[in-house]
């Protein structure tokens, strides 16, 4: 298995000022986060996107795929235990993912794998903000003032790290296939009889989340990302300038167990759709998994983190499609009135049906 190197590079300057460039996606280039200068970047072409045999990779990962080979420094929050890795030139005062400011230095190491492929944000910092507002908007029961307490200024541009993991899976299948008839005196029955049969099915992209800052519940609710090898472009530092990149915390064995579990499950609802009848129990599959590949890539999410009250809420902008999932908090005062409203309906139908 070889898996293309990530050049080394501290960070890409800005030729006015010489201040870090970020890349932009909605103007396709870097622009200077102090002078504003514009800046074109030639982005690789000749990175390759493959897909890597699991089986290989789980017995041995060779060294030259591990370490990021740039000058980059990690941080781990003491608050979500999220590891964000920056470029040298970045300060990180506090995590993007909660908001905390108790950041201590992570000592990398050399046995990180190396995302060889990344998915750039479409979805600009603009667009992102009114994603936002119109969610909040749209939250009936959250407080009036949500909108500003939230802080929808503080959103963060994050690369997640995810797995992705192809199989071709065929299972063979047996169960009691049941038939709904009505018995002589009109109730409704069950007539069970054996069935068995074969699925096959191919897996392409199943995605695992390597993420520890964002709460999984808002991650799965945002996905799927665009993960086709024609959307995906090959690792370049120019895509990452001025960005900040989690640090996977699942490894590659852990998420090909969770990978197989999210397949099974899937393969679990074929056979059940497979089977000719108006209902079934008892099923037992039996699957072979052949042709396992995968891919560590890093997936682009806008953030936003805050404190409402006593708590800690995020909300997460999917930065390929657009799609938003977050947490907010529920206002009594909303809860209350509807509780009264409904007390007030009851105690009426109760008058009139009382007379």
């Amino acid at each position: 298995m070889q898996l293309s190197e990530i050049s080394a590079r501290e960070k890409l300057a800005c030729p006015a000022c010489g201040g870090e460039a970020q890349w932009s996606p909605a103007k396709k280039a870097l622009v200077c986060a102090y002078c504003g200068t514009e800046s074109p970047y030639e982005i690789r072409a000749d990175g390759e996107i493959v897909e890597h045999d699991l089986v290989a990779a789980l017995q041995a990962i060779p060294a030259s795929a591990r370490g990021w080979q740039d000058e980059r420094r990690s941080v781990r929050c003491q608050h979500c235990q999220a590891i964000s890795v920056f470029s040298s030139a970045q300060q990180g005062k506090a995590c993007d993912f909660c908001g905390s400011t108790a950041l201590v230095p992570f000592e990398e190491g050399d046995d990180v794998i190396r995302p060889e492929s990344l998915l750039p944000f479409d979805i600009d910092q603009p667009r992102a903000r009114d994603r936002l507002r119109q969610w909040y908007g749209s939250r009936f029961w959250a407080p009036n003032n949500l909108g500003s307490k939230a802080l929808t200024d503080t959103l963060h541009g994050v690369y997640l790290p995810y797995w992705t993991f192809d199989a071709d899976v065929s299972a063979d299948y047996t169960a009691e296939g049941g038939t709904y008839y009505q018995d002589r005196e009109g109730k409704r029955q069950v007539r069970w009889f054996p069935v068995a049969g074969r699925v096959q099915h191919f897996f392409d992209d199943t995605l695992v989340c390597a993420s520890r800052g964002v709460h999984p519940r808002l991650i799965q609710a945002v996905e799927p990302f665009p993960t086709a090898s024609e959307r995906l472009k090959a690792y370049d530092p120019g895509y990452l300038s001025g960005w900040t990149v989690e640090r996977y915390q699942l490894d590659l064995v852990a998420a090909a167990q969770r990978g197989r579990e999210r397949m099974m499950e899937a393969v679990r609802r074929l056979c059940g759709q497979d089977i000719r009848a108006d209902t079934h129990r008892n099923l037992r599959v039996n699957a072979h998994f052949d042709r396992q590949t995968f891919k560590h890539v890093l997936l682009p999410v806008w953030l936003v983190g805050y404190r409402y009250g006593s708590k800690d809420y995020q909300v997460v902008v999917n930065g390929a499609t657009g799609q938003v999932a977050g947490e907010y908090p529920k206002s009594w005062v909303k809860i209350a009135l509807a509780v009264l409203a409904g007390l007030i309906v009851l105690g009426i139908v109760f008058a009139l049906e009382g007379r």
